[in-house]
């Protein structure tokens, strides 16, 4: 969480500090007027410069991924800078609009317009810029209402996921009617100066990102066509065991990284944590997948053997390498998945690692059981099965009670959030080292 907001920090104040070198938040002579003209400026170069950065996050870009720890953390940085733009485009359109409504209710004075420049001495951009502002803050103001309302939808949880895929990538249309507001009524003195030049770059890259989203080029260089060959359904977890042989073309993966699979080209891609390891003279990989939501739900009725998929990844850097000497796991539920993949791995490729694996589960299901501990022998890992009904919950002093040497040891989480926040926050307090605590953040919305 740390680098995600350092580079959430580090986006706004460059933009700000860029802003900063090129105007000033105190005009003189100072009044509401004046201090509205430079804050339309700054906010408008904020939010469109939050909202390209966005943009650009949504093509998936494998080079960030280790500066952010993942495209999990990179999907978090996207929403967050989702969430700053719309914060502070709302902000944008009240001083805007707001300023004219209150003009006209009769509580502030527009004072007189000055002179205005002479079109025979301005540049033939600038003079054409200046004919375009009518249209442009129309179109502006249009789209930042549907930017607003995707924005919003995309918030709340309730609204479905096959939904929220289709309306999500209409933010790009938004976003392109946005590129032209900005273009037009950015200060023509800026495009001189580092401002200019930082929101020229943004617009282009964003643009040029918005276009690959809206032809479905989002991850196509990563996209591998394959079949399932075995499903396995256990009930009482309500979860789903696919197996899928894939054509040539996949690199490989490692333990605990995950892949967006296409089953239904009318639902999109899911994201699912990849469940074994990679044999490159199988080609085979295994998904573990919970119900859920809708489509999770009824996964195990639609998926047949022999059905098409494609699997595009993998993603992710939830991969046990942070060079520790010992090591403690907690998979939650469904969150046992990326340990079964490393697990897998390690009985394929020993090594002299002492492993605790927790494994909090509401329900004992006998045959996933049986095979989770067939995996955890396999693996030389230590596995502690916690039934909740009868075995109470995992919690900071069960956990430090349990493995006395736990301050020596690298922690990987995945599973419910609040409960690994519970968890890193009680070890930390005892005296780990935040750096140790790695928690996968599976919520890609």
């Amino acid at each position: 969480m740390k680098r995600i907001k350092v580079a959430l920090v580090a986006t706004l104040a460059l933009l700000g500090v860029s802003w900063l070198l090129a105007d000033t938040l105190w005009p003189q002579p100072f009044g509401y007027f004046p201090f509205r003209t430079v804050f339309m400026q700054l906010s408008g170069v904020i939010a469109i410069g939050a909202m390209s950065v966005a943009m650009l996050l949504a093509l998936r870009p494998k080079w960030l991924e280790p500066h952010l720890d993942g495209l999990d953390k990179l999907y978090r940085l996207h929403k967050w800078l989702g969430i700053t733009a719309l914060v502070v485009s709302v902000l944008h359109w009240w001083v805007g609009r707001g300023t004219k409504w209150m003009v006209g209710w009769g509580w502030l004075v527009r004072p007189p317009r000055g002179p205005r420049p002479d079109p025979s001495q301005l540049g033939a951009i600038e003079g054409w810029l200046r004919g375009q502002r009518g249209l442009a803050e129309s179109v502006g103001e249009w789209a930042f209402y549907a930017a607003a309302l995707l924005m919003v939808l995309a918030l709340v949880k309730r609204f479905p996921y096959h939904l929220f895929r289709k309306t999500h990538k209409w933010l790009a249309v938004a976003y392109l009617a946005l590129v032209y507001h900005a273009a037009v009524l950015v200060k023509f003195s800026y495009w001189r100066q580092p401002v200019g030049w930082l929101v020229a770059a943004l617009l282009l890259g964003g643009s040029v990102a918005a276009l690959r989203v809206l032809a479905g080029r989002v991850g196509a260089g990563r996209k591998v066509a394959g079949v399932i060959d075995a499903l396995e359904y256990h009930p009482a977890l309500r979860v789903l065991e696919s197996r899928v042989a894939l054509q040539p073309g996949w690199p490989g993966h490692a333990a605990g990284q995950f892949a967006f699979a296409t089953s239904d080209p009318r639902e999109g891609a899911h994201p699912y944590t990849i469940a074994s390891a990679w044999n490159p003279q199988e080609r085979r990989i295994t998904f573990i997948t919970k119900a859920l939501g809708d489509h999770t739900g009824r996964l195990h009725e639609r998926l047949k053997v022999g059905m098409p998929v494609t699997v595009e990844g993998p993603y992710g850097c939830f991969d046990f390498e942070d060079g520790s000497r010992r090591q403690i796991w907690i998979g939650a539920g469904i969150g046992i998945t990326p340990f079964v993949a490393r697990m897998k791995q390690l009985a394929a490729q020993p090594q002299a690692l002492p492993i605790d694996l927790f494994h909090p589960t509401a329900v004992h299901e006998a045959s996933a059981i049986d095979k989770l501990q067939a995996d955890a022998r396999a693996a030389g890992v230590r596995l502690h099965l916690l039934v909740d009904a009868q075995d109470g919950r995992l919690d900071g002093p069960r956990l430090r009670a349990t493995v006395p040497d736990w301050r020596e040891a690298s922690i990987w989480f995945c599973g419910p959030a609040r409960f690994g926040q519970a968890l890193r926050k009680d070890l930390i307090a005892h005296g780990l080292p935040p750096r140790q605590f790695h928690q996968e953040l599976f919520q890609m919305r």
